[in-house]
C-alpha cells in the first residue's frame, strides 16, 4: 500500500488533508478529502501511475470537496459520501463553502455510503463506520489490516470536530468517538482532516474522562 498525504490550504488558515491510497498491486486509488488544488492532487497521482477509483468525501463541508469536480473530469473515479450528507453536499447553508472561502459547485454524487459498508481498491478493504456529529453524515474509513483510520473531522489529536456547525451534535460526536472508534486496536493510526496523525491509544484517556462526566 502507498499512502500519501497532500496538505491543502483554505483561506481560514488551517490546512485540510488530502489522502491518496494505492494498491501497489493493481495501482487502484482512493483520493479522500480533495480539499483544493487539483493540480497538485493530480501530479501526484501521475506520478504514482494511479488509476482512480473512488473520491470518498468524509463530510460535505466545502474545506473537504473543492477539487472534486475537476479531479473526476481530469482523472475519473466515482464520488462517494454518506446518504445523509448528500443533500448537504450543494446546500451552501449546510457545507459552509462561504465560510471557508470556497465557491459553492454543484456536486454529482456516484454511491451512497452506509454504516459497514466495505470499500475495496486491488487487495486492500476499507470499512465505512457512520460518525455523526460534525456533520450528520460524517463517516470515518478503517482499514484493519493495516490498522489506519480515515476520520475526517470527527476527531484530531487531543480533540474533536467543531459541533456548532448545521446538522452538528456534540452528544452525537462523543457517541462516535467512544462507542466506535474509541473500541478500534489501541495501534491503530488516526490520520484526520486536519492537523496530525495520531493513535487510539493516545486519544483515549481524554474520552474515558469525558464518559465518566457523562459529557
Amino acid at each position: 500500500m502507498i499512502l500519501k498525504r497532500i496538505k491543502i490550504a483554505t483561506i481560514l488558515g488551517e490546512e485540510t488533508n488530502c489522502y491518496i491510497i494505492v494498491d501497489e498491486d493493481t495501482k487502484e486509488t482512493m483520493v479522500i478529502d480533495p480539499a483544493g488544488e487539483c493540480d497538485k492532487i493530480e501530479e501526484m497521482l501521475k506520478t504514482l501511475e494511479s488509476k482512480l477509483k473512488y473520491i470518498v468525501l468524509t463530510h460535505c463541508h466545502g474545506d473537504h470537496t473543492g477539487a472534486v469536480n475537476q479531479l473526476k473530469q481530469d482523472m475519473g473515479g466515482s464520488v462517494l459520501i454518506h446518504f445523509f450528507d448528500e443533500l448537504g453536499l450543494n446546500d451552501a447553508s449546510i457545507n459552509a463553502t462561504e465560510y471557508v472561502g470556497f465557491k459553492n459547485e454543484h456536486i454529482e454524487v456516484d454511491s451512497r455510503l452506509n454504516d459497514n459498508d466495505l470499500l475495496h481498491i486491488g487487495k486492500l478493504e476499507f470499512k465505512v463506520i457512520h460518525t455523526p456529529g460534525h456533520t450528520k453524515g460524517g463517516i470515518s474509513l478503517y482499514c484493519k489490516e493495516h490498522k489506519m483510520l480515515f476520520s475526517g473531522d470527527t476527531i484530531f489529536r487531543r480533540t474533536w470536530g467543531r459541533t456548532d456547525l448545521p446538522t452538528g451534535s456534540f452528544v452525537d460526536i462523543m457517541n462516535s468517538i467512544t462507542n466506535k472508534l474509541m473500541v478500534l486496536p489501541e495501534d491503530t493510526i488516526i490520520y484526520p482532516g486536519h492537523g496530525k496523525s495520531t493513535m487510539v491509544k493516545e486519544e483515549e484517556p481524554i474520552y474515558l474522562d469525558l464518559k465518566a462526566s457523562k459529557y
